[in-house]
């Protein structure tokens, strides 16, 4: 790592560069989600849900798969506690002891010496799931709300909120975009769930965190070098913690990806959000957040 112990990058100048990478992965993430929509998953389509307990052991993959073709579409999968218990999420039309039936008779085919009881069955409403989506939707535009006020109060400067805001809707928008995209390709479930919101507002804290940092450090050398130009001022501040994030980076993006090899089928969307987050979170802290700060900052010295 002695190549970052005295970094001397040129972030300010590279900025226009950041700029059409950013731009073409937006422009891209735009087009996917507003051309193809986005993939809900059961939690935000409505459904049915079953629990099954098996008397012995049972592959979540192969439940997957054999149901796929009976529901006309892959349905959710997962353990349920233990390797006997089974949840099943599927948004198959037809009324739920139809769809019951359904599953069980393929069950008793593909495990004809493990038998199966359904221990408990619930819709998910069209409703509720329509409550959950406005609901998913108001925690993340409350969370840019808090982060806006919080880093104005912290910073003191209007450009740093503006900037950090930036930076987290183009993290999210993405990401979003990526899984969109790659919704039909991708060998696991990339389905807009309770549990991918869960990892964008994680992405959103990580994202915040790195740019909180390098933001305390554009403060503090502001303080101690009064004189310094401000473009100058940007570039010794980012390389003064471009050593911190890139090692923070790259440790929490080798947890993420054990996590998404070993974490098994059910974690992979959110383990591979998380991936997508830390890269892309890295980068805009240094590429974005600074950038809109800097582009202001010379805005309002040309007024």
């Amino acid at each position: 790592m002695r190549w970052f112990e005295t970094p001397n990058f040129d972030f300010v100048n590279a900025r226009k560069i950041a700029y059409m990478i950013s731009g073409v992965l937006l422009l891209a993430s735009i087009i996917a989600i507003v051309g193809k929509g986005l993939e809900y998953g059961i939690d935000f389509r409505g459904g049915k849900e079953f629990v099954l307990q098996f008397e012995q052991p049972v592959e979540v993959t192969d439940i997957r798969s054999e149901l796929t073709g009976p529901l006309d579409g892959t349905p959710e999968v997962k353990r349920f506690g233990s390797p006997q218990d089974i949840l099943i999420r599927t948004d198959a039309t037809g009324e739920i002891n139809t769809v019951q039936n359904t599953i069980t008779s393929t069950m008793q085919q593909l495990y004809p010496d493990n038998e199966s009881t359904v221990i408990k069955t619930s819709i998910v409403g069209p409703r509720f799931a329509e409550d959950l989506k406005q609901g998913a939707l108001n925690a993340i535009i409350f969370a840019m709300i808090v982060i806006f006020i919080y880093i104005l109060i912290r910073f003191k400067n209007w450009t740093f909120s503006l900037g950090a805001v930036a930076a987290l809707f183009h993290d999210v928008l993405i990401v979003l975009g990526i899984f969109t995209i790659f919704n039909d390709i991708a060998p696991f479930s990339m389905q807009i769930d309770q549990t991918i919101i869960a990892a964008f507002l994680t992405i959103v804290g990580y994202s915040l965190n790195d740019t909180v940092v390098v933001y305390d450090r554009v403060r503090e050398t502001m303080l101690e070098h009064k004189t310094m130009d401000f473009l100058p001022m940007i570039n010794k501040s980012m390389n003064d913690t471009l050593s911190r994030t890139v090692i923070t980076s790259l440790t929490t993006l080798f947890v993420v990806t054990v996590l998404f090899i070993f974490g098994g089928e059910v974690l992979k969307g959110f383990s591979f959000a998380l991936m997508l987050g830390v890269i892309i979170g890295t980068y805009s802290s240094l590429f974005v957040a600074t950038s809109v700060v800097t582009e202001l900052h010379l805005r309002k010295q040309e007024a």
